[in-house]
């Protein structure tokens, strides 16, 4: 819940009340008024604006509330006003060109600070940082964060972007692009992806099968060839011998009589980073992501469901290279022997995945399948030549945690002699998410006690929400 500055119907001016605080940050909120949209800030960081030539005097008012005093700016409606980390739906070309201005023209005036924290002020074509101590974040993947409302994906990931935003065609995305200041990386016309090998369409047999998609011819190189990811050293070995190497080296291992890398089967309890580490994976190829799950494909009406599964195949063998998620596998393939799914709606989704998975692998589509509850999955689809790969993720250990904590840190303004091991006692055997969370709450109250490194202390207070767990994690298993 939001602490309030402001109570509701205050008067900011005459004929201005305070609405809702929908924003806020330790030295920001953004609150909802009629008509319009304030952002009230407090005086240490509307100096930083003035200072630095963002804002000038005049468009910062004054407000003083008790015995707290405020600066604030009111932006009518038709302008954006947001936090770049919240990532508000880009609504459409005209959204992203404003965007993209602000960001040039703030470059102007700011050419180094990172603006992943910032602040969007469309009415003045400001992005205004707020200088937070979390770990800063490159321009091209800023932009490309805003613009897909959410995703890390830098706008060097030419490919990778355009597949995300459905809404704009590549020139437009380009334009975008270039009005920010930044340089394109087009991959789209020769379909240049990273790796070293060519793909061959097998025209013989696209042509026994009227719906399969054109296999294009895929360049690769090898400029890097090792995928890195930071604490879970086995599943790192694992996606480069089984992935990373295969799609690198196709030619050698086509000898072999192998091909593209077969779907893979991921399970493990929620919050073990079995999505992340894909999207890790998926960012380190440069390959565009499609997401099934029940939220986006699930449907009350008999033939509805499978329609959907196979639009979001066919999209994907459009794009290959590419990568499948399947979350939470069992809403959609649980065993009948469950007795929780009967009737055609089964029937139809269980052929439909057993169908798409083989013919999404011909076209240099790699699958990714995630459970919970590996035993409620249909057995027809999770046997072998279909996931030849099933792996357990489990909770980090504490060679995991560590590992992960120091990946984490050196990204970080941290004081030299900081002392990681009651961290690392308190988060092992907790999701991979509460690391970050621990870091990044860290930097909050850091920040929030004027502090330009994360010391002890602050470590220490954004552990104190989490209770001592001593318990064993699991490791990761395969089999």
């Amino acid at each position: 819940m939001i602490d309030q500055w402001l109570p509701r119907q205050y008067e900011i001016e005459p004929g201005l009340k305070a609405g809702k605080t929908c924003f806020s940050g330790d030295q920001w909120q953004i609150i909802r008024a009629e008509a319009s949209n304030v952002l009230l800030v407090k005086p240490l960081l509307a100096d930083k604006w003035l200072e630095s030539h963002l804002l000038i005097e005049g468009q910062l008012k004054r407000l003083s509330f008790g015995d707290q005093e405020y600066f604030y700016v009111i932006t009518e409606d038709q302008y954006s006003l947001s936090s770049v980390e919240t990532a508000q739906d880009c609504l459409d070309y005209t959204d992203a060109i404003s965007f993209a201005v602000s960001y040039r023209e703030t470059r102007k005036i700011l050419p180094d600070v990172s603006l992943h924290d910032a602040i969007y002020l469309e009415k003045y074509s400001r992005l205004l940082p707020t200088w937070t101590l979390t770990a800063g974040v490159d321009d091209e993947t800023v932009l490309g964060y805003w613009l897909t409302c959410g995703v890390l994906v830098s706008t060097n990931s030419f490919r990778r972007l355009c597949s995300l935003l459905t809404w704009l065609d590549s020139d437009a995305v380009s334009e975008i692009i270039q009005t920010a200041g930044l340089v394109v990386h087009n991959d789209l016309d020769d379909n240049i992806v990273k790796s070293n090998m060519d793909i061959k369409a097998d025209e013989t047999n696209n042509n026994d099968n009227q719906n399969s998609v054109d296999r294009k011819q895929v360049k690769f190189n090898n400029n890097v060839k090792h995928f890195s990811l930071p604490g879970r050293p086995m599943l790192e070995k694992f996606f480069n011998e089984q992935i990373v190497d295969v799609v690198s080296n196709l030619e050698k291992y086509k000898k072999m009589g192998l091909d593209f890398p077969s779907a893979v089967l991921l399970y493990g309890p929620p919050g073990s980073g079995k999505t992340y580490a894909v999207e890790k994976l998926a960012e380190f190829l440069d390959w565009p992501i499609h997401y099934i799950d029940s939220g986006s494909i699930g449907s009350a009406y008999i033939h509805e469901t499978s329609k959907k599964i196979s639009q979001v195949f066919e999209a994907a063998m459009k794009t290959s290279p590419s990568i499948i998620i399947i979350d939470e596998m069992e809403s959609f393939l649980t065993s009948r022997s469950y007795g929780s799914e009967s009737g055609l709606h089964h029937i139809e989704e269980v052929a439909e995945f057993l169908r798409k998975i083989p013919e999404a692998t011909k076209n240099n589509v790699l699958v990714f399948a995630m459970t919970n509850m590996l035993d409620m999955i249909d057995p027809a689809v999770v046997r072998r030549g279909r996931f030849d790969h099933k792996i357990e993720v489990g909770m980090p250990s504490k060679d995991e945690v560590t590992q992960l904590l120091n990946s984490l840190i050196s990204k970080l303004p941290v004081v030299d002699n900081i002392d990681l091991s009651k961290a690392i006692n308190v988060l092992t055997g907790r999701p991979f998410s509460d690391l970050s969370f621990t870091m990044r709450e860290a930097g909050r109250i850091a920040a929030l006690n004027d502090k330009d490194l994360i010391d002890q202390e602050s470590l220490n207070l954004a552990l104190s929400s989490f209770p001592m767990n001593n318990q064993d994690s699991k490791k990761i298993g395969f089999n």
